[in-house]
């Protein structure tokens, strides 16, 4: 395109700092606190005691500072230093200034992008909600889509895990007993008690524990098998008045030496549910106090119609180790 008179020239244009003088004749080029490299003296605009001063025969650029062809004095007064953008050369934007329109289609490449756009990312640290989404690209086109898309069905989410230590109780709580799952499962490892013999169980909250049922409406069918030729190897039995579900150790009680202790993982059906019982499904073995192997299958109910919002594990007497995991059933 012509132009009448001389072509409009590109340039990023920058004010340096104030420069108080001083008996020198160089002096540092800062914008914004950093040093700047002007190309060249003529590249500068320099107003010295309110005159325009002639680039070379009134000064020169060294790198980053300015050197006067004669030493100033603290009185003479430094107006202003205008730093001029590269002919033809569009330099560094002013800041803020580079809106998306600027940018050419496809110019953000993968070689442009840090190494950590996402691991300096907040992480989550539960599973992602049906809603959050995730990028994929589909036969090269870049799309979107949510979790609920994409997570398994019909598997188990974690939703917590509590390791016990001479504890007397493990509880949880209704921020993991919810309405998201109708079937939990507990799985209780390595677990160990205080007193030989002894056993471990549940109690039922309907207040998120600000009580707990202790009294005689858990009701159950026991199952025994213990690895012996004794007349009672196996035993079954029921009750219609226990106080807790029984996890390890009914029947025959968990030993406490080395290579003793025991473990379990119960089924709870729909804790939240009203109208209807409440309904749990052991499976678990152990060591007993005569170091015997013995497999357990119980069932127990709660005869209680309010929803069961917490629960808490312990033993029948003593206190109790082990690690105790709370699964969501999808």
């Amino acid at each position: 395109m012509a132009y009448i008179g001389a072509q409009p020239r590109l340039g990023n244009f920058q004010a340096c700092d104030a420069i108080s003088t001083s008996a020198t004749d160089t002096f540092n080029l800062l914008v914004g606190g950093v040093a700047i490299f002007p190309q060249t003296a003529q590249h500068c605009l320099v107003s010295l005691n309110g005159i325009l001063q002639a680039p070379i025969s009134s000064y020169t650029i060294s790198g980053s500072t300015i050197v006067f062809a004669s030493a100033l004095t603290s009185s003479d007064s430094i107006d202003f230093i205008t730093i001029l953008g590269d002919t033809l050369d569009l330099g560094h934007p002013s800041d803020d200034t580079v809106k998306t329109a600027s940018l050419q289609a496809n110019a953000v490449t993968g070689a442009k992008l840090n190494t950590d756009v996402i691991s300096a990312q907040t992480a989550l640290t539960d599973e992602p909600a049906d809603t959050d989404e995730f990028l994929v690209s589909d036969a090269g086109v870049l799309k979107r889509i949510d979790y609920s898309l994409i997570k398994a069905s019909g598997s188990m989410v974690k939703l917590q895990s509590q390791t016990a230590s001479s504890a007397s109780a493990v509880t949880f709580t209704s921020t993991y007993l919810t309405t998201t799952y109708k079937v939990y499962q507990l799985h209780c490892t390595a677990i160990d008690l205080s007193s030989d013999g002894g056993n471990l169980g549940i109690q039922t909250s309907t207040d998120n524990g600000s009580s707990y049922e202790t009294g005689s409406n858990y009701k159950n069918i026991r199952q025994h098998s213990r690895d012996d030729t004794s007349s009672d190897a196996i035993k079954s039995g029921h009750g219609t008045g226990d106080d807790r579900v029984r996890i390890v150790g009914t029947g025959y009680g968990v030993g406490t030496n080395n290579n003793e202790g025991g473990m379990s993982i119960i089924t709870i059906f729909d804790p939240l549910g009203t109208g209807k019982g409440k309904f749990f499904k052991c499976y678990g073995c152990h060591f007993d106090e005569n170091n015997k192997l013995v497999q357990q299958d119980h069932t127990f109910a709660l005869d209680q119609s309010a929803a069961v919002n917490n629960f808490k594990i312990i033993p029948a007497s003593g206190t109790f180790s082990g690690t105790f995991t709370l699964y969501g059933v999808a």
